[in-house]
């Protein structure tokens, strides 16, 4: 039986950082992004569970901190309606911050026509942009009416988990078709840096956290074939191409699956190819496609009852 990973961040000083990364590799972790920052650095990391307790110790023996990050592997897209400046608020860019403080990576999306009532409406390429990623999360604003009668026509077509935040304090139910709303988080011209808004994304932040759990149970009761961590470490082991690439989160986790930042007319066939155990590839327990973010790689991984396999 495979190993329960854990997500977890570290942050410390970039001098012996590799004593984690040999330490992760020896007990068969993954490490999901490094980002060095002058004498800092970052590890978001999937680490065996009855371990963690050692990589803890390392941790405070070499002054940095580690914390758990729910949201790791997970790819979630902030969208507002326009990118219009009272559709795209300072607090959409701190909803992103936020997910990604969990270990999130998160796509913002501006949408086309989002702006009166009569052309609140998504268009084809947008909304299967939207759904490549785990979790839709939509940023309205403050009015009420907007909120339950207008903007959910931006829902149509769209088939991941929707949560909506908005300022009206409603109930999910008073939003249809969203999968969760968050009050209290509405359109402001100001980063949100008061008590109480800092108070409302972590109250955010653990609401998609539930989201996401369920995804995982979901998962966990008919699990993917081979796990998307290790698909990322036969990617960068296999491909040595994807260490040229510079574009942040060059391997961008999903809860099913991976985003690779290559193009597909080139490398689809490695991908295909991608060894991953005697005589399994990666074709043969996934479905590889051109992803609609410019010319990517999208792998969506199938379930052991399709294909009989579990990596």
């Amino acid at each position: 039986m495979a190993a329960v990973l854990e997500p977890y961040i570290y942050e410390g000083g970039i001098h012996r950082h590799t004593l984690i990364l040999e330490l992760l590799e020896d007990l068969g972790g993954y490490l999901i992004q490094k980002t060095p920052a002058a004498t800092e650095v970052t590890l978001i990391m999937l680490i065996p569970r009855d371990d963690v307790n050692l990589v803890e110790q390392l941790a405070k023996d070499l002054l940095g901190k580690l914390s758990r990050a729910p949201l790791t592997g997970t790819d979630i897209a902030v969208v507002s309606p326009t990118l219009a400046s009272h559709h795209l608020p300072h607090s959409a860019c701190d909803v992103a911050e936020f997910l990604r403080r969990g270990g999130a990576n998160t796509t913002m999306i501006g949408l086309a026509r989002g702006m009166g009532r009569k052309v609140a409406l998504s268009a084809d390429y947008e909304r299967k942009l939207i759904n490549e990623h785990d979790i839709a999360l939509f940023s309205f604003g403050t009015f009420r009416d907007c909120i339950i009668n207008k903007k959910p026509k931006l829902f149509e077509g769209i088939k991941i988990p929707i949560i909506v935040t908005g300022g009206p304090d409603l109930k999910t139910e008073d939003v249809p078709g969203a999968d969760m709303y968050i009050g209290n988080i509405g359109r402001v011209s100001h980063r949100l840096r008061h008590s109480d808004e800092i108070g409302s994304l972590d109250v955010m932040s653990q609401k998609v956290e539930q989201v996401v759990e369920k995804i995982r149970e979901d998962i966990a009761r008919d699990p993917l074939a081979v796990l998307p961590a290790r698909i990322m470490k036969e990617v960068q082991e296999q491909i040595p191409e994807i260490e040229s690439v510079y574009t942040p989160a060059p391997l961008t986790l999903q809860l099913d699956g991976l985003r690779i930042k290559l193009p597909y007319v080139e490398f689809h066939k490695k991908i295909e190819n991608l060894e991953l155990q005697d005589n399994i590839h990666l074709v043969d327990v996934a479905d590889i496609k051109p992803s609609k973010m410019k010319d990517y790689i999208l792998v969506k991984v199938k379930r052991k009852s399709e294909t009989g396999i579990e990596i």
